[in-house]
This record gives structure tokens, C-alpha cells and sequence, in this order.
């Protein structure tokens, strides 16, 4: 059975592989979901000391290790993913920046292109970017949503995802201003206060 690829952005990846490991590459559930980061953001990873030096464990080698490999790409494919990225940056350029003086970056925008163009879930917790996806029917979900797919598929379990919230809250890194909503919508219960 073939896997069905899923792109994880950077912020899922920070939010989710440190206590989820091993995250990407490592099939689960009866579809095979496989996470995957788009080459672009292990590029990012790399070339970003900010990114370095908030989350230290990324340069840890099994980390490292994970994120070597990225989804493969056909020359037709990469082609048309650069041809709908054009497409999906001049959205971006109107009806963000210039409205709003704000919006994805042009990485998020390639990978929402990915994301459209191999018919695949993105896992991201931006704003922008999950905005950008729905507008053009891109499939998507949040980190949270993620967890839920893994739980029931049985990858993990209720402690891993409270362990995973608890590092959220130690780490200062919460999704964003409503994440708790949407926790008890999709786990019917609250969640965990923290330390």
C-alpha cells in the first residue's frame, strides 16, 4: 500500500517532533500517513541561528537524521508546483501584503503550492497560511489535528499529547490565542494547565 504523505510546516515540526520522535518518515495508522518537511524548511532550519538557539535539540543528530529526507518530486510535478506558487504568491501580494502589510512567507507559499499540488494534508498552526490553504481548497490541518489523526490511528495516546501541551506551555510556544477551543472541540476535555 502507498504512503499518504503529509507536509509538515516548521511550526508543527517545533511544536510536535521533540516529543514525538521519531516524527517524520515513520509510517502509522492503516493509510500509512508519513509526515514529511518540504526541503525548503530544513534549508530554513539550517541556515536560521534564531531557530538554532530556541529550539537546541533540533542539531541533536536523531533530529537531525529525521528531517533528511523530504517528499520526492517528478521534474512535471516541480514544475508544476513552481507554476502555482506564481500563481499563489500574486494572490499573497494583493490580499495580504498590500492589504495587510503581512502574510505567508514566500517558503509558506511554496509549501501550500506543495501541499495543492500533490493533494496532500498541511499541517501548519499559521494563521496565514492555513487562510491561503482554504481559499484555494488545500487540504489542511493544525498541529492539534494532527495529534487527534495520531491518536486515533493509535501512534499515540492522551499522555503523549498532554506531555506534548505541557511542553507547549513550558516553552512559551503556543499555537495561537484560541488553541484551547479548539483542544476541548476536538478531545472533549480541557486542556492541560501546565506547571
Amino acid at each position: 500500500m502507498a504512503q499518504t504523505k503529509i507536509i509538515v510546516d516548521s511550526n508543527s515540526y517545533f511544536r510536535l517532533a521533540q516529543n514525538i520522535h521519531p516524527f517524520l518518515c515513520k509510517p502509522f495508522g492503516e493509510e500509512l500517513y508519513t509526515l514529511y518537511m518540504h526541503a525548503d524548511l530544513t534549508e530554513e532550519i539550517q541556515a536560521s541561528s534564531r531557530i538554532r538557539n530556541r529550539f537546541d535539540w533540533v542539531q541533536k543528530e536523531e533530529y537531525r537524521n529525521n528531517r533528511c529526507r523530504s517528499v520526492s518530486l517528478s521534474k512535471a510535478q516541480k514544475k508544476e508546483i513552481d507554476e502555482t506558487y506564481e500563481y499563489l504568491w500574486e494572490y499573497v501580494k494583493e490580499e495580504f501584503i498590500d492589504k495587510r502589510g503581512k502574510g505567508p512567507s514566500p517558503v509558506d507559499v511554496k509549501i501550500v503550492a506543495t501541499a495543492l499540488v500533490l493533494d496532500v494534508f498541511l499541517v501548519t498552526d499559521d494563521q496565514d497560511m492555513l487562510e491561503l490553504a482554504k481559499t484555494y481548497e488545500a487540504k489542511q490541518m493544525t498541529s492539534i489535528g494532527l495529534m487527534k489523526l495520531m491518536r486515533d490511528c493509535g501512534h499515540i495516546d492522551d499522555d503523549k499529547i498532554n506531555q506534548v501541551i505541557e511542553q507547549w506551555l513550558y516553552d512559551n510556544d503556543t499555537p495561537y490565542a484560541r488553541w484551547r477551543v479548539e483542544f476541548k472541540k476536538t478531545f472533549k476535555r480541557d486542556a492541560p494547565k501546565g506547571y
